[in-house]
């Protein structure tokens, strides 16, 4: 019989399911940390574009090329991701309230995913031009490394322009030297005839240069064995500007996919580091609220 003074102890209550929520997303939290990155990513590029502007001195011999201003231009926007997306990740852990530092560093990481969604958003629209030069980095990135690509096409463009007629030269040369009581025709003759020459099957070449040296050797009324020598050279000045046109129309394609490939590959790993920086921020940051609370 148990006595009647005597207290049963009292279980104590379970913990309250309530206490669960602490590990659920708070996207007032996120937000608030893509506002802080996104703040702090802008003003970093700002201060990369007056420091770059600062270095340019276009009377100075020092002043560094394109290609080094373009690498310059990527390692700052890499470590201005890094560094914002280590304070956004940091500021939405503090502000999530959670308690586990898992759970703060996928609010970081959070964080940095929903900044670069929205900073690629910004630059593949027209909001972008709202932004102005000041993640012009990223820009840079992924058009290829600055103004390097431009740089590749505007060299090929002489060498595609000189494939597409190089018997400008010829014709001219032609053209000067023939005289006569009807030179245009003489001269549309020859002309004709060679381009026809350089142009055609190749099965047929020989017929096509005995049929060039006797225009010519009319035309400039010169021996036959004369014009045909002056065919060969226009022959071989011929393949000699289309070889040169096409090597440099493939040195260009491949300089533009060398740099295309590193601006991808530098992007690539900048948003990596990026995502790293984020969550370490936002374990750091709950790690820093747990010791606040103990010292409280």
């Amino acid at each position: 019989m148990s006595d009647p003074g005597q207290t049963s102890p009292v279980t104590p209550p379970s913990e309250p399911l309530a206490a669960i929520s602490s590990g659920n997303l708070s996207w007032a939290a996120v937000l608030a940390g893509v506002a802080l990155a996104l703040a702090l990513q802008f003003l970093l590029n700002l201060l990369g574009v007056g420091i770059g502007a600062a270095a340019f001195d276009p009377g100075s011999g020092d002043t560094p090329g394109p290609g080094t201003f373009s690498i310059a231009s990527g390692i700052w926007f890499a470590v201005s991701g890094i560094v914002s997306s280590f304070a956004g990740g940091y500021l939405a852990s503090r502000l999530s309230g959670g308690r586990g530092t898992t759970t703060g560093a996928c609010h970081g990481l959070t964080s940095w995913a929903v900044t670069t969604l929205i900073v690629v958003y910004l630059l593949t629209t027209s909001a972008g031009a709202l932004l102005g030069g000041a993640l012009s980095g990223l820009s840079s990135v992924v058009g290829g490394a600055g103004g390097t690509v431009p740089t590749a096409a505007t060299t090929a463009a002489p060498a595609l322009a000189t494939a597409d007629d190089p018997l400008a030269n010829i014709e001219h040369q032609i053209r000067a030297t023939i005289g006569g009581n009807d030179p245009a025709a003489r001269r549309d003759a020859a002309v004709a005839s060679i381009r026809a020459l350089v142009t055609g099957n190749v099965a047929e070449a020989e017929d096509a240069r005995t049929r060039a040296a006797d225009a010519l050797a009319q035309a400039q009324n010169i021996p036959r064995d004369q014009a045909r020598a002056r065919v060969e050279d226009y022959e071989q000045t011929y393949r000699t500007a289309v070889d040169d046109a096409r090597r440099k129309a493939a040195d260009a394609t491949h300089t533009t996919a060398t740099v295309v490939s590193s601006g991808a590959f530098l992007g690539f790993f900048s948003l990596l580091l990026g995502a790293a920086a984020a969550w370490v921020g936002g374990w750091y940051g709950t790690r820093r609220l747990e010791g606040l609370s103990d010292i409280s």
